[in-house]
């Protein structure tokens, strides 16, 4: 076993669900976005590329935070964006439909955790006295 195998089964075991689909969605994405031709690749693709790293970075954020509602709504946001700024790849045809299928798959399951995390935060909220 390599080091770097171990050590991605041992992160694999510690991350939420979450963190750790948005990881595998950079690992998966970031090498098709790099092989853009350059008038998308420095444009289009290097905004997307920085959106999964500020998506990562603040779902790790947000797992910390003492309110995370706030952050999570944003993230949600951030999430939509990536979401259509892939769909742009696939209008420009700059995606197979394929891949683009596989993206968009992964990007609505990170959706569908980040979506039941704000509504349990929610919940969270809700149940907070007033003082």
């Amino acid at each position: 076993m390599t080091s770097s195998y171990l050590a991605e089964k041992i992160n694999k075991m510690s991350e939420l669900p979450i963190i750790q689909k948005t990881y595998d969605l950079i690992k998966w994405y970031v090498p098709i976005l790099n092989r853009l031709p350059r008038d998308h690749k420095f444009t289009l693709g290097d905004r997307i590329i920085t959106g999964l790293y500020d998506l990562l970075e603040g779902l790790i954020l947000a797992r910390y935070s003492p309110n995370k509602l706030n952050q999570l709504e944003l993230l949600n946001g951030k999430l939509d964006i990536l979401r259509h700024q892939t769909r742009i790849l696939l209008d420009f045809e700059l995606i197979k439909t394929e891949r683009y299928e596989y993206i968009a798959k992964l990007i609505n399951e990170i959706g569908t955790e980040l979506g039941g995390w704000i509504k349990q935060q929610r919940k969270n909220t809700e149940k907070l006295p007033n003082l």
